[in-house]
């Protein structure tokens, strides 16, 4: 059975950080490229990072840049997603997707940054 599980949402004022971690099980890890993904309210899903499998190369929404670092460890089966100096515009539910022959999308974690 594949599991794509995230943590690490919270509350957070304006200019802290998080770091999001998403679990994933049931799937060759390695073989799959990673995304992060985030939906606000009344809004549509919108990418946010992707790493490819041997962390060679990595992509950033120009929202983000600068602010988030995405990474991985294939040994853990983990992909991470620093943010910092987050904005109240970045509160969202963020979802991290395992991206191979088949996709598979986690049930999300919650973001608010708020003064």
């Amino acid at each position: 059975q594949v599991r794509v599980v995230e943590s690490g949402g919270g509350s957070v004022q304006p200019g802290g950080s998080l770091r999001l971690s998403c679990a994933a099980s049931g799937i060759t890890f390695w073989t799959y490229n990673m995304k992060w993904y985030r939906q606000a309210p009344g809004k549509e899903r919108e990418f946010v990072a992707d790493i490819n499998r041997d962390s060679s190369s990595r992509n950033y929404a120009d929202s983000v840049k600068g602010r988030f670092t995405i990474s991985r460890d294939n040994a853990k089966n983990m992909v991470y997603l620093q943010m910092n100096s987050l904005k109240p515009e970045d509160m969202a539910v963020y979802y991290c997707k395992a991206e191979g022959l088949y996709s598979y999308w986690g049930q999300g974690t919650q973001v608010t940054v708020s003064s």
